[in-house]
C-alpha cells in the first residue's frame, strides 16, 4: 500500500505508522466525566469498509495525516493534514 503525504508525495506505507481511529482527535472536555473518558480511552469500532485514520509520518516529513481509506480494498480515497482538518 501507499499514501500520498500532502507534503512529500507519494510514499510507501513502511515510511508510515497506524496510531489509530481519527476519532482520537475528538478528546473530551477535560471536566467530561468517567464515562466519557472511558469511552474515549477504552471503546473502539474496528469496522470492515471505510475508515479515517490517524496515521504519522515518521520516516518522512513528521506530519500528522488523517487517511479516509477502506480496510476491505485498501484503496486510499484520502489523505489530509491534520493542521487543515482543524482548521477548516
Amino acid at each position: 500500500m501507499r499514501l500520498t503525504c500532502p507534503n512529500c508525495g507519494e510514499r510507501d506505507i513502511r515510511e508510515f505508522s497506524y496510531q489509530g481511529a481519527a476519532s482520537m482527535l475528538d478528546r473530551p472536555d477535560p471536566e467530561a466525566g468517567p464515562a466519557a473518558w472511558h469511552a474515549y480511552l477504552h471503546l473502539r469500532d474496528n469496522p470492515a469498509g471505510v475508515t479515517r485514520d490517524l496515521w504519522h509520518h515518521g520516516c518522512g516529513c513528521g506530519a500528522w495525516l488523517v487517511v479516509t481509506r477502506d480496510t476491505v480494498t485498501h484503496a486510499v480515497h484520502a489523505v489530509e493534514l491534520v493542521e487543515a482538518r482543524d482548521a477548516g
